[in-house]
């Protein structure tokens, strides 16, 4: 393996942006026209940075009037995200539909699952009056442990509480939760297929490498142009694409939990642009040592975050299976 050169905290700040738009937008445009033979492309556009960015490059790609952005609120979403997703298709001009998947999720008992699993915790919950999330503890990182997801339910009073969740609640939250990503992955697919689009993913590099994504949900896609990107390069397109101000400026959340939580809070248990500067230098091998001087870190600590990706990448390696069929 050829070593790598000096560590330093720029190596991730794209020097032409412009290339890479237009490299990515080359690509995507030959993708649906000519790879998956389709006469357009559908994004579900949540009002944050990756969904505005695959929406902007993809109205630079294959064009505003062949693109659909689907905006797909529920009961938990922030009504800023809709308010957001609309002011970004109108910015790049393309057309939305909006449609309230929470109907599909009182089907599938999305809400009632989740909540029933709640209240075994904290039987106080009331989902009519409070607020609930979960999220790992960022010390997990520092002690080198497996992260361990907390449930934290802020009553209407403004008081919260937080416990530890046992395994079977903690499945039962998650599997019930994932169903407002599957939900939004079959909405997809039915407006893609009505006008014979693809469906334009928009995970990012992080999302799809780490884990971060529902399998068949938000990894249910045709293309993901910005899967090879770390978050901070995500920004820096934004910028170039001319994204709006107020999504740039916005915290990303996962927006799936009534009460506001941040994705570092959620999973990653890092910013973004340090995260991004561990992970690139424990993907391209560069010493603990070398990443701890630039970042300011005790280079124990820069081993226990390249441990920690490490147990995320195997032990999510089955959402980026294809099934398997060796029988």
């Amino acid at each position: 393996m050829e070593k790598p050169g000096k560590f330093s905290g720029d190596l991730l700040q794209l020097k032409d942006v412009n290339l890479v738009v237009a490299n990515i937008c080359s690509k995507l445009k030959d993708d649906v026209f000519h790879t998956l033979r389709c006469q357009g492309g559908v994004v579900g556009i949540s009002g944050g940075i990756d969904s505005s960015v695959t929406l902007a490059l993809a109205a630079k790609s294959i064009g505003a009037q062949n693109l659909l952005g689907v905006i797909m609120p529920e009961r938990d979403s922030n009504p800023e995200s809709r308010i957001l997703a609309q002011k970004l298709a109108d910015k790049f001009g393309v057309k939305t539909v909006v449609e309230d998947i929470s109907l599909a999720l009182d089907g599938f008992q999305c809400y009632s699952r989740r909540d029933e699993a709640v209240k075994r915790i904290i039987p106080g919950y009331n989902p009519g009056t409070d607020k609930m999330k979960i999220g790992i503890r960022a010390d997990s990182i520092e002690k080198d442990l497996p992260p361990v997801f907390y449930l934290t339910v802020i009553f209407s009073g403004g008081t919260r509480e937080s416990k530890r969740l046992p395994v079977n609640e903690y499945l039962q939250i998650v599997a019930a939760s994932n169903l407002k990503q599957r939900s939004r992955m079959s909405m997809l697919y039915y407006h893609a297929e009505s006008l014979h689009y693809a469906v334009l993913g928009t995970p990012n590099k992080h999302e799809v490498e780490q884990g971060f994504f529902v399998k068949y949900g938000d990894g249910g896609a045709d293309a993901m142009p910005i899967a090879g990107l770390y978050k901070t390069q995500v920004y820096q397109l934004a910028r170039f694409l001319g994204v709006p101000d107020e999504i740039i400026g916005r915290t990303p959340t996962t927006d799936t939990y009534s009460a506001e939580q941040s994705q570092e809070e959620f999973f990653y248990q890092l910013p973004f642009e340090e995260m991004d500067l561990l992970w690139y230098g424990w993907e391209n091998g560069y010493s603990s040592e070398a990443v701890a001087k630039e970042l300011g870190y005790t280079e124990d600590l820069v081993v226990k975050n390249y441990k920690n990706f490490e147990r995320k990448r195997k032990t999510t390696e089955y959402l980026r299976m294809a099934p398997i069929r060796d029988y």
